[in-house]
């Protein structure tokens, strides 16, 4: 896991902890003597790409106290019904409060790198890399980019703090490509900061622009068919590293990455996905 992750994740799962377990795991604590000890695995109920073993250890270390961890299968891994990711050995009411905030956190990261896999596989025989967008669930962001890095793909920024994106409402307004550069390169300046810029252009024309004034770290061809892609690409000749982005699909990526642009982000890889069935099963000791 990235240094930069690890406060994001804690923070998510004390939320999740407070949220599921609150006061008490009433039920548990009704049903289950304290102190008795219990065994769970990890069942794979779907076909798909592993992800969130990593998280899952975070929450047992927060969790569980003295437990016995024994792994199976790793993040990334390819799985298919029936196959068990790890099982863990603790107090049974810990394992119970564990239970549904570890599946919760792996259904969903594995459902991202299942559908993650899809995508770069789709287009493996070129070099662009199919990335993620913003476009992810509220406080669940560090999870989603995780699981899109587990299943194949890259990363685009984190948040608006980690580099620079200068889109179309950032253009219009600052009055065209050269002015919202400017302003940039200035307060990049003012502000001591070494951030890369990224510039939506929406023409080839907009690229032009970009050039003549004084260029961008990447430039992202925002809604270019493919055609127009091509063209982008031969135009900036390697001065930038080159974007495509905006309702490309599963049935259109292979087509973008052949046109040559090194990166192709997918909002669906966040925004439009299906958790993997899997279960945290007791077993007897």
């Amino acid at each position: 896991m990235r240094k930069e992750y690890i406060p994001f994740v804690s923070d998510l799962i004390e939320l999740a902890i407070r949220e599921d377990i609150g006061d008490g795991d009433h039920t548990s604590l009704a049903t289950v003597p304290g102190g008795e000890r219990g065994r769970m695995k990890l069942l794979v109920k779907q076909d798909g790409v592993l992800a969130g073993v990593e998280v899952a250890r975070m929450v047992f270390d927060r969790l569980l106290g003295e437990y016995v961890f024994e792994q199976l299968l790793n993040d990334g891994d390819r799985v298919k019904v029936g196959d068990i990711a790890f099982y863990v050995e603790g107090e049974m009411i810990r394992l119970l409060q564990a239970e549904r905030i570890v599946l919760n956190i792996m259904q969903r990261m594995s459902g991202v790198a299942t559908q993650t896999a899809v995508y770069a596989d789709r287009i493996k025989a070129f070099k662009a890399k199919v990335i993620d967008t913003r476009k992810t669930t509220p406080g669940m962001r560090v999870l989603d980019k995780m699981a899109v890095a587990i299943g194949g793909g890259g990363n685009h920024r984190i948040g608006l703090f980690d580099m620079i994106l200068i889109k179309d409402n950032h253009i219009d307004h600052a009055g065209g490509v050269r002015q919202a550069l400017e302003r940039t390169r200035d307060y990049l300046t003012r502000t001591g900061r070494r951030l890369p810029i990224e510039i939506e252009t929406r023409s080839i024309a907009d690229i032009e622009e970009v050039f003549a004034s004084g260029g961008a770290d990447r430039i992202m061809l925002d809604n270019f068919d493919v055609k127009t892609t091509a063209e982008a690409v031969r135009l900036i000749d390697g001065r930038a590293e080159v974007e495509s982005s905006g309702g490309i699909t599963l049935d259109t990526i292979a087509d973008y990455a052949a046109a040559g642009v090194d990166f192709i982000s997918v909002g669906a890889l966040t925004h439009q996905i299906k958790s993997l069935d899997m279960s945290l099963k007791l077993i007897k000791l």
